[in-house]
């Protein structure tokens, strides 16, 4: 199929700078004069780039630092970058656009606690202590409800969160003391920390997805697997008592892709799990402070591991990384006190901070010549680590990453690293 001027415009609408644009027309030849055509800029420009596209009407904002352009020809601006609803207002009277709104406590106060229906997010503390608040309609263009958004509503009796939306941030709803019922729909693909803390009035949910119920949390939804800890007065999930079971009896479905951020998150009693092929990814804090954790498999497929997660799981014995995995993140495995062994395989580049810190059991360690990067207090306090290989590959060391490391007088003898690593 031979591509003509209205299929490589659309084509190079998902090129990555200016140089794709260059020598898409110097390559090609009948495709001259590509960059004319577009009466809006597909990508940042700045002001050599903004010669290149001679026909601008609408101007494209990217990013909040991205350059604009006052030169008479441009009529309309459309910004994608998160803006605050009074932003919105101020533009919109000058005839532009705003793709991204959020609803922000400032916002609130200014203009009420009617949501309008272009806001996409609900921003941090958005309705904090609205004690009056009985009840509230959230439109279906929200797509995200911020960190503390309804923190201490403490009227709040009742709320439907529409399936527009797939993320729910920390504590959004802690200390709601009055709200007895909540619905959670399978758009959800993010729950934070402590969401529903102390709503000592929540005695029923209707989950969408729903997948498991241990002693502790709830598992829901796919393709990504989320979960929450169990509101203390819960007796009912969707219309049928709560039935409690032993987190090591899950079965994680193969419809899962990904495992949610604190997917598992302080899972005392869980011992071993088997992840299915089908996982790509793990969260941040998957399994932090799973204390009895002993074994766990990680498929082959899986390309992250999120930061902190393996963080405080301090039964884990050893684990091995697949060669999907091209780092390791924050405090991956901090004080995971019982590990002895860690493959680090060819594709890893870079090891985060704090990701082996306080591993006292640690004692060996072999790093491929693929890593480049060792971050701050890689392997700070692994007081039993008497082997580590430092390949010449390696050249970025972080601050005290082997203070208090068991082979410490050794690797001071090597020159490649620096002396602010020990100290």
């Amino acid at each position: 199929m031979k591509l003509g001027y209205n299929e490589i415009m659309i084509a190079s609408m998902y090129f990555n700078d200016i140089n794709d644009f260059i020598n898409l027309e110097i390559g090609i030849k009948r495709f001259q004069g590509n960059m004319e055509r577009f009466h809006f800029n597909p990508i940042p420009l700045n002001e050599y780039s903004r010669k290149l596209f001679t026909n601008i009407e609408t101007f494209h904002i990217y990013n909040y630092n991205d350059k604009t352009f006052n030169d008479g020809r441009i009529f309309k601006q459309v910004t994608w970058y998160l803006v605050d609803y009074s932003i919105y207002l101020f533009k919109k009277e000058k005839g532009n656009i705003c793709k991204n709104i959020e609803y922000t406590k400032y916002d609130r106060k200014s203009y009420g606690n009617t949501i309008p229906s272009e806001v996409k997010s609900l921003g941090y503390e958005c309705f904090k202590d609205c004690y009056e608040l009985t009840t509230i309609n959230i439109p279906t263009s929200i797509i995200k409800l911020g960190k503390y958004c309804f923190y201490k509503c403490s009227s709040l009796k009742s709320i439907n969160i529409p399936s527009s939306v797939s993320k729910i941030e920390d504590y959004c709803f802690n200390d709601c003391y009055l709200l007895t019922s909540i619905n959670i729909p399978s758009s959800v693909r993010k729950i934070g920390d402590d969401c529903f803390f102390e709503c000592s009035s929540l005695t029923s949910m209707n989950i969408d997805c729903l997948q498991f119920v241990s002693k502790k949390r709830i598992f829901m939804n796919e393709a990504v697997l989320v979960s929450i800890s169990i509101p203390e007065n819960l007796e009912i999930i969707n219309g049928k008592n709560i039935f409690k079971k032993d987190i090591n009896e899950f079965i994680i479905p193969s419809s899962i892709s990904k495992l949610g951020d604190l997917c598992f998150h302080k899972c005392w009693s869980l011992i071993s799990i088997n992840i299915p092929t089908t996982i790509s990814k793990i969260g941040d804090y998957c399994f932090n402070g799973c204390t009895s954790l002993t074994s766990i498999n990680i498929p082959t497929v899986t390309c992250k591991i999120g930061n902190r997660c393996f963080e405080g799981c301090s039964s884990l014995i050893s684990i091995d990384i697949p060669s999907s995995i091209s780092e390791l993140g924050d405090k991956c495995f901090y004080e995971c006190r019982s590990l002895t062994s860690i493959n680090i395989p060819t594709p890893i580049t870079k090891l985060g901070d704090c990701c082996l810190n306080n591993c006292y059991s640690l004692e060996s360690i072999n790093l491929s010549s693929s890593v480049i990067e060792l971050g701050n207090y890689c392997f700070n306090g692994c007081t039993s680590l008497t082997s580590i290989n430092i390949p010449s590959s390696i050249t970025s060391f972080g601050y005290r990453c082997f203070y208090g490391c068991g082979c410490e007088e050794e690797l001071k003898q090597n020159k490649r690293i620096p002396s602010y690593c020990f100290e």
